[in-house]
């Protein structure tokens, strides 16, 4: 049972007529209870006349994934068993990172039938968002009180990354066309394989002139030579205590999966296999030997119910994981938070013996630096100080993961996912890869 407004005010209208029979000699302490004592009856008629909620029966349509930061609509559809209508509220209890309305929905259900009602939802964090109920308020016909029930109707979403980086992969796409053999740009090295015989052309390398083919056309022919494909890609993310410092509007963790994502998308497209682990001191998730367009929708998919886990990570065991994976990476692209040179020895420790059998790029996201304000106060003065020594931290472990043998890419959330896209690129246009 519950009691709504008009009760109260119900309640503060009979105050003039307790004043108006006080004065003309009655005692006004009974008559107020007299009065009291009779809204409390019509409430408690007015709530055991409502329709009874336990005769709704909620289903729900299925919405099981959502990008983070869109709208995403859930539909329930409410049945009334029973045979009176049912007026009144419902809630749907989202939890708030979900991003529901406060406000509860108007409900309306006669006997015999069924309402769609619809829960915008925006969510606000990434993983699983459930609901486990809902909460339905039938009001009484003289709109008093009415009865309140709590009835089971469990969801669940998974909220995606969002892959803002999208944004650079039809510039990054161009330019694999044109490694890939779109123009007359053709290079050869260790990671490139034959593609085809042209006509030379003023300019190009004498030394890629194939003679046999020569003698049997007119004209001079030219071997012309591509990237490799079918190379292994392997993503380490790594998802302990460092991952979870914010960095701009997210975390670590977040930019990782970005860069992770676009990389994950230009490989795949340039026909290489690639593999993810997001790993702390176990493997918190694994993609491996998916190929094609199922490979995105499972890296998201296995990514977002990844969470920041506030412990050491175990270096030794995330690079046995390699060989679980793959016997042959081609490149390892390492997604870790290494600026601090007392917290990165295991890790600098395990590197130069991966960075011994393959390329290994090491990417770190670190914070945009800030201009120094005309006239800085103290806590200004301390946090550029801060800024500087985090950078000049950084240059440290960069210079120690190059004599690793390994490469370090160091930048903000927005520029790192390009860069190491980039740096995949060159590679392949080196033949390196």
């Amino acid at each position: 049972m519950f009691a709504k407004g008009r009760l109260a005010l119900l309640v503060a209208a009979g105050v003039l007529p307790v004043v108006l029979l006080s004065l003309a000699g009655a005692d006004a302490w009974v008559v107020a209870a007299c009065w009291i004592a009779a809204c409390v009856v019509c409430a408690c008629v007015d709530a055991l006349v409502a329709a009874d909620p336990r005769m709704l029966r909620i289903e729900r349509e299925p919405m099981r994934r959502v990008l983070l930061g869109e709208q995403a609509m859930t539909r329930l559809r409410v049945r009334n068993a029973g045979q009176r209508r049912v007026r009144g509220l419902l809630r749907d209890a989202w939890q708030p990172t979900a991003g529901a309305p406060a406000g509860r929905l108007t409900l309306d259900v006669p006997g015999g039938e069924s309402r769609m009602l619809t829960v915008p939802l925006l969510p606000r964090r990434r993983g699983e968002l459930r609901s486990g109920f809902v909460v339905v308020r039938s009001d009484g016909p003289l709109g008093l009180a009415g009865r309140q029930r709590r009835i089971d109707s469990p969801a669940a979403v998974r909220v995606l990354p969002p892959f803002t980086a999208r944004r650079h992969l039809p510039s990054r796409l161009a330019r694999l066309r044109e490694l890939d053999g779109a123009t007359s740009v053709q290079v050869r090295g260790q990671g490139t394989e034959f593609d085809s015989l042209r006509e030379y052309v003023r300019g190009d390398d004498v030394r890629s002139i194939d003679w046999r083919a020569t003698a049997r056309a007119t004209t001079t022919m030219l071997r012309t030579w591509r990237p490799e494909r079918d190379r292994h890609v392997v993503i380490v993310i790594d998802t302990g205590r460092t991952a979870a410092a914010r960095v701009g509007d997210g975390v670590r963790l977040d930019a990782a999966m970005e860069a992770a994502l676009l990389l994950a998308a230009l490989a795949n497209r340039a026909g290489d296999h690639v593999h993810l682990v997001m790993f702390d001191r176990r493997a918190r998730a694994r993609v491996t030997r998916t190929d094609g367009p199922r490979l995105l929708p499972a890296l998201v998919d296995a990514m977002a119910p990844v969470e920041p886990q506030l412990i050491d990570t175990d270096w030794d065991a995330a690079f046995a994981q390699l060989r679980s994976l793959t016997s042959r990476p081609s490149l390892v692209v390492v997604l870790t938070a290494q600026d601090a040179a007392e917290a990165a020895r295991g890790f600098l420790g395990s590197l130069p013996l991966l960075a011994q059998r393959t390329q290994v790029l090491v990417g770190t996201v670190s914070a945009a630096a800030s201009d120094p304000p005309s006239r800085p106060d103290a806590q200004e003065v301390y946090r550029a100080a801060a800024q500087a020594r985090s950078q000049a931290d950084a240059e440290v472990v960069a210079e120690a993961i190059a004599r690793a043998g390994a490469e370090a890419i160091v930048d903000t959330p927005e520029r790192l996912p390009p860069r190491i896209a980039d740096r995949y690129l060159a590679l392949k246009a080196a033949g390196r890869l």
